[in-house]
């Protein structure tokens, strides 16, 4: 089974990956799998009526808010990087965490690096499968590498400015 590291808390467990992703033209195996949009969009109602748990894969070029009525009943959405300098998937991960309270898997695959592990967890993905042969303590490390942020995101750390205002404020 592939690698999967998820976010579990504030660390990282890596687990074996129970679901099969499924190409369009192969036929489905029993148990839990990841289909594409337009696999799902054709056969997906039948499918989740079964009681198997279900994923759909969302490349850059689609738009996960196709899901939104479906997203209560999915138990992930796996966003795909084709190529690590396509950041799309980025933007897909916080509409679902953030618009969308998605509250299920939200999966990077594909060309998934540690230098990006951060990034991804600010914008709101909690499972990865790394591409790059990353272990969990390097997939952590990365993740863990930047001691400030700037910005408010999914992850819901304190932006340096609020830290600053604080110590400013409180001399904590």
């Amino acid at each position: 089974m592939p690698k999967l590291i998820k976010l579990e808390a504030d660390g990282f467990i890596e687990v074996d990956d129970p679901f099969t992703p499924v190409a369009d033209d192969e036929a489905l195996p029993d148990g839990d799998v990841i289909l594409s949009l337009t696999r799902f969009r054709a056969e997906g109602e039948g499918l989740l009526g079964q009681g198997r748990r279900m994923g759909v894969r969302i490349e850059p070029s689609e738009e996960v808010e196709a899901l939104t009525r479906d997203l209560p009943r999915l138990a992930l959405v796996a966003l795909s990087f084709p190529k690590f300098r396509d950041g799309r998937a980025f933007t897909s991960a916080h509409v679902l965490s953030q618009r969308l309270a998605f509250s299920g898997e939200i999966r990077a695959v594909g060309e998934v690096l540690r230098d990006l592990a951060g990034f991804m967890v600010r914008c709101g993905f909690n499972a990865f499968e790394p591409a790059d042969g990353a272990t969990l303590d390097q997939w952590a490390r990365s993740v863990h590498s930047h001691r400030h942020v700037y910005q408010r995101a999914a992850d819901a750390r304190i932006p340096a400015f609020l830290e600053r205002e604080r110590v400013d404020r409180h001399g904590l």
